[in-house]
């Protein structure tokens, strides 16, 4: 079915798109409502605003900030007119005084066997310009709190890091006084020959230093390796350094017994057939 003048002119007038009919010159042979709203409401002077005006000649005489725009448009309309190419299309800012503003500018030729006629079509993507603005600050908002966590991320890594190693330099510090600083005394003093009451004292003292000194060894259980009281006492004056002369001493036994649990402690952390240094073993568990 044919489409006769009129209802293509209502059909133009009912598009948003400001929408411009071009001959092969360039020439404006047509406009429809949108582009003539648009330039009344813009206050428009330039003579492409109107018919039997050349857009062409508009675009090539340009000046301003847009002046690169619309030369650009001019290639563009050209190409297409000469059949170098099917369409063309631009986005392209068109700001006024009071708002910022974006169009969608697409081109191309009316098919048929009459004369050559171009449509140019401006579309209002203002919009989707706000859009796209407010969805790029957006990502670019998220970025920077995902770099700000990533560096509390960080800085919270280094400080357990720095925490774990406080605490076991402070495990170590502990382990160390009370293995070396206070229970060879308590062992001392349970071979004193003491009262009843004062036993019992000494062996509260000594169950409760145990029980502080358990948590520091978990390593040693969680490596399976299960050492008698004493083998732990032997086992940490051998870490600080202490000779067998030394630890028997210490510990009211003789060097004999020192030696046995040497050599238990060794074959329970798997050094029995090793000529790893024993205390270099401990120091390498606990430190």
């Amino acid at each position: 079915m044919e489409i006769n003048a009129s209802l293509a002119n209502i059909i133009l007038d009912a598009l948003s798109a400001h929408i411009a009919i071009l001959d092969e010159n360039g020439v404006i042979l047509k406009t429809n409502r949108a582009w003539q709203n648009f330039a009344g409401e813009n206050r428009l002077q330039n003579p492409a605003d109107a018919s039997a005006m050349n857009y062409l000649s508009v675009c090539d005489l340009a000046k301003g900030e847009n002046s690169k725009e619309a030369k650009l448009v001019a290639e563009g309309i050209r190409s297409v007119i000469k059949g170098k190419i099917d369409e063309f299309l631009l986005d392209y800012p068109c700001h006024s005084p009071t708002e910022n503003r974006w169009f969608y500018m697409h081109v191309t030729r009316i098919p048929g066997l009459g004369p050559m006629r171009a449509v140019v079509s401006h579309e209002n993507i203002t919009a989707l310009k706000l859009a796209q603005e407010a969805l790029k600050a957006h990502e670019q908002e998220l970025e920077l709190k995902t770099q700000h966590l990533e560096e509390v991320n960080t800085a919270l890594k280094v400080l357990l890091q720095q925490r774990e190693k406080d605490k076991a330099e402070l495990e170590g510090k502990v382990l160390k006084n009370i293995n070396v600083l206070i229970s060879p005394y308590v062992a001392k003093l349970k071979n004193k020959n003491l009262k009843s009451g004062e036993r019992a004292l000494i062996d509260i003292i000594d169950s409760n230093l145990q029980d502080i000194v358990s948590p520091l060894l978990q390593r040693l259980v969680n490596a399976k390796i299960i050492l008698t009281p004493q083998e732990i006492q032997v086992a940490a004056l051998v870490k600080e350094g202490k000779s067998s002369k030394e630890i028997a001493e210490i510990l009211t036994v003789s060097e004999t017994t020192v030696s046995f649990h040497r050599k238990n402690l060794r074959k329970k952390l798997g050094l029995d057939n090793s000529r790893k240094n024993l205390r270099a073993h401990l120091i390498s568990m606990f430190d």
